[in-house]
């Protein structure tokens, strides 16, 4: 038993060591940290980052699909990125360029192994029901619920790219040996992708209740920074997988954490079932409009 304690610190020690060397964001496109830039400050004219935005005609479609996605709900069509700002305001721009600043940071080329795009798509989804249901509840802060549900998987991609040859190992424990993708994770690396985008995402200054509801994300009730949100992260990423018919193999083990049901003030399991059917749409109508993957 011992040395299998030793055993997993090693292999958790050399993880982070390749971690600290990617703690430095890798470049992202100058159009992206420039609109950062002009968005970190509201008293910024909107035209300013209207016009840095639109050097890039592929951000601002993507800025735009999804400020007109069913998350919003918007009753007119957001056609320019200055009414996109008018409309969602700074903050919630800004929520959105961090996002698609950190997909591009650690988009990997799609290979046999992991679907960029299934991958991506996962998170959006996922993101965009934890917004919801952020709203929903009456969570103070549902841009932060959009991010750290967006985000809670990163630390795969992560794995996929930086750890590729262990990325492969894991699959193979999952596939031929019977393992759970957390478990193998853990097997092969010595923690897991949780752990993982937890560790950058602290780094990177992120606030500590969404580090921990990326931590916590698959048993929100350890939770220690902040249950609810770890929980609606917990939920919409079980409704995600429900609603949709991704390739999340990672999730293959994704069980529902019954203690949210009171830590989200919702009745019992019946209220909590009526409760996630009544969101089914939401996914209908955000796999007919996403296409930004």
């Amino acid at each position: 038993m011992l040395n299998f304690v030793n055993s997993q610190q090693s292999k958790k020690e050399k993880t982070e060591l390749v971690l600290m060397n990617i703690c430095n964001l890798p470049p992202i496109p100058k159009v992206l940290k420039e609109a950062l830039d002009l968005l970190n400050d509201e008293n910024t004219p909107i035209t300013s980052v209207s016009k840095v935005v639109s050097k890039d005609q592929g951000l601002v479609t993507k800025i735009l699909t999804i400020a007109n996605s069913p998350m919003y709900g918007l009753q007119r069509r957001v056609t320019t990125i200055d009414f996109a700002i008018i409309v969602l305001g700074f903050r919630e721009v800004k929520n959105i360029v961090t996002v698609l600043s950190l997909v591009e940071a650690f988009i990997n080329k799609t290979d046999k192994y992991l679907d960029q795009k299934d991958f991506w798509l996962h998170s959006y989804y996922t993101g965009t029901a934890a917004k919801k249901l952020a709203e929903d509840l009456d969570f103070q802060n549902s841009g932060e619920a959009f991010i750290a549900g967006f985000l809670h998987d990163m630390g795969i991609t992560v794995i996929h790219r930086y750890f590729h040859s262990n990325f492969i190992a894991i699959l193979d424990l999952v596939q031929n040996k019977g393992f759970n993708f957390r478990d193998a994770e853990f097997e092969v690396l010595g923690v897991t992708h949780e752990q993982i985008g937890q560790f950058l995402m602290g780094k990177w200054n992120f606030p500590e209740p969404l580090c921990d509801a990326i931590l916590n994300h698959h048993n929100p009730s350890m939770s220690s920074k902040g249950k609810v949100l770890a929980s609606m992260i917990h939920l919409a990423d079980y409704m995600t997988n429900i609603f949709t018919s991704g390739n999340s193999f990672w999730d293959n083990d994704l069980k529902l954490d019954e203690k949210i049901i009171s830590i989200l003030g919702l009745d019992d399991e019946p209220d909590m079932n009526t409760f996630i059917e009544s969101h089914a749409e939401l996914f209908r109508n955000q796999i007919q409009s996403v296409t930004i993957f």
